[in-house]
Formats: structure tokens, C-alpha cells, sequence
């Protein structure tokens, strides 16, 4: 893929897979798709301070994502962040924003860090911020519209706020800006060692660690989890569109 609309087009299989298996990774799919969407329609408004340079990030940041699928479907194993995400898409017991979260946690705590420095490869990072905050502006755009209007897909997920009040809990306090700023301090410690293995292999187990407070939160909100669970009785096709239905308009708004 060299290009962004070769990555919708892969995307869009993605998802078409996703919705014929009953597949929950449809869910960060779909959102990501439309992230996608908007980048490329950012690009050819020439909303960025380098427009064919944020072309580049953005077909390398989705390439981390479909590569990760794509071993993960044919029983290799990607980075541990990735395969704990698409582990736990096989189970019923988990909330939509849990599966939103995992795959938000390891495209942006993981991957985006290492897209940034490869498309800035043996140049200064810095010269990539800004538009590395824009992309991230509207991934936290596209969070936030999609944690308000998430009573679409999981009508009493609000009883959970109040009764987790004064938990410190990553679920209800997870932040794309905490995210970005760990993201662009990663950029920079992977874009000046030169043993590229080990920084992705490092910062790989932290995130996975990360995921895991995702998947397994504490018995307490758990229970509550797995009552709220119970009203998200839609199928995966249909969270799927209801997804894209807030996503869009969440995008068309921006």
C-alpha cells in the first residue's frame, strides 16, 4: 500500500470480513475506517502544514494495524498489544468501548509513535508535531463524540460513572491526549536509538500491560461490567453500523 486509498480499500474489506464473521474487531474497524476518511479528505483540502508528507504517516500508521490483522488471521502472532486486542474480540463477555479502547490502545500508544519517526526517517522529528497533533485531534474528536453518544450501543453503560466514582479506573478515564503526549515522547526515543527492535519490543510490554487493565479491570466493575453487558444485546453487524452512523457524524461535524 503506497497510497491512502489503497488503504480504504483494504480497510473496507476489513470490515466487510468483520460483519460476515461476527467479528468484533469491526468495532475498532469501523471507527478507524472512518478516521481514515477524514484524513484523506484533510489531504486533498490541504488542511496540513505537508500534505503528501501526512499521506505517508498516515499509510504507515495503518499499515501497522492491517499487518497486525493480517498475521493475527493467519495464526502468526503480532506485537502483544494487537494480539491481546484481537484475543479478547472472540469474547461476548466484553463491553463495545472495552474493544474500542484495545485497539485504540495499540494503534496510538504503540503504533503511531513509530509511524511518525519512519516517516521522518533521518530527519528531525519535530518537524512532524504539528500535523502529528492534528491526526490525534481527530481521533480524540471521534473518541469523545462516540463515549457520548455510546447509550446508542450500550443504553446503561452511564450507570457505570457513578458507581466506579473515585476509582481510578482506565476504562472510564481513558485519554487520547494522555495517549498522544506518550505517543510523541515514544516518537522520539524510537526515532534516536538505533536498535528499533528493542524500543518496539519494550514499549510493546508496557502497552500490553495497559491492555490488560483494559480486559480485566477489578471484580468490582466487572460485575458491573457484566451487567451492563447484558443490554449491549445488538449483533456485531448492527453495533457496526451504529458505529458508523455516530462516527460519521461525529467526522462531518469537525
Amino acid at each position: 500500500m503506497k497510497t491512502i486509498d489503497e488503504v480504504l480499500i483494504r480497510m473496507d474489506q476489513i470490515v466487510d470480513e468483520c460483519r460476515t464473521s461476527d467479528s468484533r474487531i469491526g468495532y475498532f474497524s469501523i471507527l478507524y475506517r472512518q478516521v481514515t476518511r477524514r484524513v484523506r479528505d484533510g489531504i486533498l483540502a490541504g488542511e496540513f502544514e505537508d500534505n503528501p508528507r501526512m499521506e505517508i504517516l498516515d499509510v504507515l500508521f495503518a499499515k501497522r494495524f492491517i499487518d497486525a490483522y493480517d498475521l493475527w488471521k493467519s495464526g502468526q502472532k503480532p506485537t502483544e498489544s494487537w494480539r491481546l486486542a484481537f484475543e479478547v474480540s472472540k469474547d461476548s463477555g466484553h463491553l463495545v468501548l472495552q474493544h474500542l479502547f484495545l485497539g485504540i490502545n495499540a494503534h496510538i500508544n504503540l503504533d503511531l509513535g513509530i509511524a511518525a519517526s519512519e516517516t521522518m526517517e533521518g530527519k528531525d522529528l519535530n518537524g512532524i508535531k504539528g500535523d502529528f497533533d492534528k491526526i490525534n485531534s481527530m481521533l480524540a474528536e471521534l473518541v469523545d463524540g462516540v463515549k457520548s453518544n455510546i447509550s446508542k450501543v450500550s443504553p446503561v453503560f452511564g450507570l457505570l460513572i457513578p458507581l466506579a466514582k473515585g476509582r481510578d479506573e482506565m476504562l472510564l478515564n481513558f485519554s487520547i491526549q494522555i495517549a498522544r503526549d506518550g505517543a510523541w515522547k515514544y516518537a522520539g526515543e524510537y526515532h534516536a536509538d538505533p536498535d528499533k527492535a528493542f524500543q518496539i519490543k519494550d514499549r510493546d510490554k508496557n502497552i500490553a500491560s495497559l491492555a490488560n487493565k483494559l480486559i480485566n479491570p477489578g471484580k468490582f466493575l466487572g460485575f458491573l461490567i457484566k451487567i451492563v453487558g447484558i443490554a449491549e444485546w445488538k449483533s456485531v453487524q448492527k453495533t457496526m453500523d451504529q458505529l458508523d452512523q455516530v462516527a460519521n457524524k461525529t467526522l462531518q461535524g469537525s
